[in-house]
């Protein structure tokens, strides 16, 4: 019988006997010492089979006798590696002692140690602190992280700043009334819907500046495409174009997914993601674009009627809904191409500050991004002269005095400027495959859900 001891966890804070070897480590003929959940346990004769789990994967354990331990205990494995062709990764470990640093209190509300999670997202979500345990489930995040870290990266060596501004607000930042309010001393301040007009303020400071950060909408939608609270990757810069911002975005989603496919390779191949090559992203206008789906309407025998309602549903006079951008991907698709590039929407359809294209201000210099029939940016350029911008706050109903911060930095002088912002969890639900944008959260937040 192999020893199992119980062992406070405070003991591991000295080192142990031994360096910690994590399991992706774990070589034959090498003493190691691992840390971790134990994961699955089965028993074959009169030998234990015990699977350990850190935070770079799993390795088999094996003990001699019988080794009664619940799954979710956490352990100290005291052993040798060993070369075994019938262990996972060709690669085990013979256990001279275990330790128990920590017992499950209960009985798990499902099984982990399934290879496909078998429970609902809804369950999921109510135990988060167990189904992040799931290794498909951790390999969601892990790219997740890897999609900032090329942000980050690709954004840095083209000169841009990591600003951090406040959510808390005293306005509506873009104007919208989807807002939660919260109270601030005395006052009402509302959770900011976004970094926009702090970083069109930094941009007349620093030029190129890049945030990471949560956003929060008080959306009245309860679908599989809607979060109350988000992460935005927001981008702003200073003498740019409308197409310096297209190929901005090109070479920054490149180096994303580069990032992806090079420090997150175990979790591409677990969930089976395709990762998507990018080039030279399509581009077309928004009136192109409902050609296309006028177009695509007649040939399956619905009503053609342009821009509008007539297009099956799938346009509106001036913005796109899910199933004109479901469309639009699939256009894309059969070109080749999983991102398409939609520019020059209605100015109506777009905030106070999108710049109006000189041409035909009825349109704005402005894009959003899809994704495989997802829109995942959206961006343009901004207005920049200070009595353009205090004239279009008014038609659209704003008080310019509510933006006196905002409006300061325009009347100091301000470079041409533009930008966009990419939800974080929308990308990541799209190159996974996840049907719900819910399950690239960390801890979602929807209508109903605030715990855990």
């Amino acid at each position: 019988m192999i020893e199992v001891s119980e062992v406070p966890a405070v003991m591991i804070s000295a080192g142990g006997p031994r360096p910690r070897t994590l399991t992706g480590e774990v070589r034959p003929g090498t003493p190691v010492r691992l840390l971790g959940h134990l994961h699955l346990v089965r028993r074959l004769g009169g030998v234990t089979f015990l699977v350990l789990r850190d935070r770079s994967g799993t390795v088999q354990v094996v003990a001699p006798g019988r080794v009664d331990l619940p799954r979710e205990s956490v352990l100290e494995v005291l052993g040798r590696g060993r070369a075994d062709p019938r262990a996972p990764g060709g690669v085990e470990v013979q256990a001279e002692r275990i330790a128990v640093l920590a017992r499950p209190a209960g009985r798990p509300a499902f099984d982990i140690s399934k290879p496909v999670l078998r429970a609902t997202l809804e369950t999921q979500l109510d135990h988060r602190a167990l189904s992040l345990r799931h290794p498909r489930v951790a390999a969601t995040f892990r790219i997740a992280a890897a999609l900032v870290r090329g942000f980050r990266q690709a954004l840095e060596a083209e000169g841009f700043l990591e600003i951090h501004t406040s959510k808390l607000v005293g306005t509506a930042t873009e104007g919208g009334a989807h807002l939660f309010p919260v109270v601030y001393g005395e006052r009402q301040a509302y959770l900011a819907q976004s970094p926009q007009l702090y970083k069109q303020i930094c941009v007349g400071a620093f030029e190129r500046v890049y945030e990471v950060g949560p956003a929060f909408r008080n959306e009245p939608h309860e679908t599989t495409r809607h979060l109350a609270e988000y992460t935005s990757l927001d981008v702003e810069a200073a003498f740019v174009t409308l197409e310096d911002l297209l190929d901005l975005e090109t070479r920054l989603v490149r180096a994303m997914l580069e990032e992806v496919r090079r420090t997150a390779a175990d979790a591409v191949r677990l969930l089976g993601v395709r990762i998507p090559s990018v080039d030279r992203i399509p581009r077309m206008t928004f009136e192109q674009a409902t050609e296309v789906l006028a177009a695509g309407a007649g040939r399956a025998g619905a009503p053609q009627g342009g821009a509008g309602r007539g297009t099956a549903g799938a346009a509106v006079a001036d913005d796109l809904t899910p199933e004109a951008e479901r469309r639009l991907g699939e256009h894309a698709a059969r070109a080749g191409s999983d991102f398409l590039f939609v520019t020059h929407f209605p100015a109506a359809s777009r905030p106070f500050y999108a710049l109006p294209d000189p041409e035909r201000p009825a349109r704005s210099l402005s894009f959003d991004l899809l994704f495989r029939g997802l829109e995942v940016t959206t961006g343009g350029l901004r207005i920049h002269d200070a009595r353009r911008l205090r004239r279009r706050l008014r038609e659209r109903g704003l008080d310019p005095g509510a933006f006196r911060g905002y409006l300061e930095a325009f009347a100091a002088g301000m470079p041409p400027h533009g930008g966009f912002a990419i939800g974080l969890e929308r990308f990541t639900a799209q190159l996974c495959g996840l049907a719900n944008l819910r399950a690239a959260a960390l801890f979602p937040r929807d209508r109903r859900r605030v715990e855990p």
